[in-house]
């Protein structure tokens, strides 16, 4: 009888490390950055995005060829972790506490957007389900314009290797899941805080592991 306890209380903790992991999590690898507590309700009915809108930024010079652009930010309510603002390949996006919102500011540069790819824009998205009066854009050192909700410039993970994941959630206490309106999205943070990934292999670091890494 007490073995048998044993392996049901076993069997119940395993639930509830894997309760708010992205699709396709499967547990295999511990270490990574992947959501293991709700530190929120869990909302569960998807919301309808708003009509689709034009963000009314200034318009920027055209950026270089080789430069991939954001065309679209889409506003959406995903199971667990709750609501997300995604672009048209369904990336979450991210936002960092080390910049500013107002005025906006990126203070994500060099190996830091290795790891956090800003995302992009040549003043146009298309918006669906995030209002065009939080949508603008802030000039980059390199001169790029990256897009910001509610003034917080927005990223991509490299980390999370298909659409859908958030594997970047709460990496280093400062980036988050960002909301439509530009909020940080608490739910699903995990149990201890993870670090970012190494920057890529072509960048010329000789760290692993995202080891030392304040971003």
């Amino acid at each position: 009888m007490a073995q048998m306890k044993r392996t049901v209380i076993v069997a119940s903790a395993m639930v509830a490390l894997t309760a708010c992991a992205p699709a396709g999590y499967d547990g295999a690898n511990s270490s990574a950055a992947e959501p293991v507590a709700v530190a929120a309700a869990e909302p569960t009915a998807s919301v309808e995005p708003e009509a689709s809108a034009s963000a009314e930024a200034p318009a920027a010079d055209a950026p270089p060829a080789n430069v991939d652009l954001t065309e679209q930010l889409i506003g959406k309510s995903v199971a667990r972790m709750g609501k997300v603002v995604t672009d048209e390949d369904g990336w979450i996006l991210y936002r960092f506490d080390k910049d500013t919102a107002d005025p906006p500011s990126s203070n994500c540069v060099d190996k830091c957007a290795e790891v956090w790819p800003p995302a992009l824009t040549d003043g146009n998205p298309q918006l669906t389900g995030v209002s065009d009066d939080k949508v603008s854009s802030v000039t980059r050192q390199d001169g790029t314009r990256q897009l910001t909700i509610a003034g917080w410039p927005v990223y991509r993970y490299i980390g999370d290797k298909k659409p859908g994941q958030w594997k970047g959630q709460a990496v280093g206490g400062t980036w988050f899941v960002v909301q439509p309106d530009g909020k940080k999205n608490l739910s699903c943070l995990p149990t201890s805080t993870p670090k970012a990934v190494a920057p890529p292999a072509n960048s010329g670091s000789s760290d692993a592991g995202g080891a030392g890494y304040s971003y």
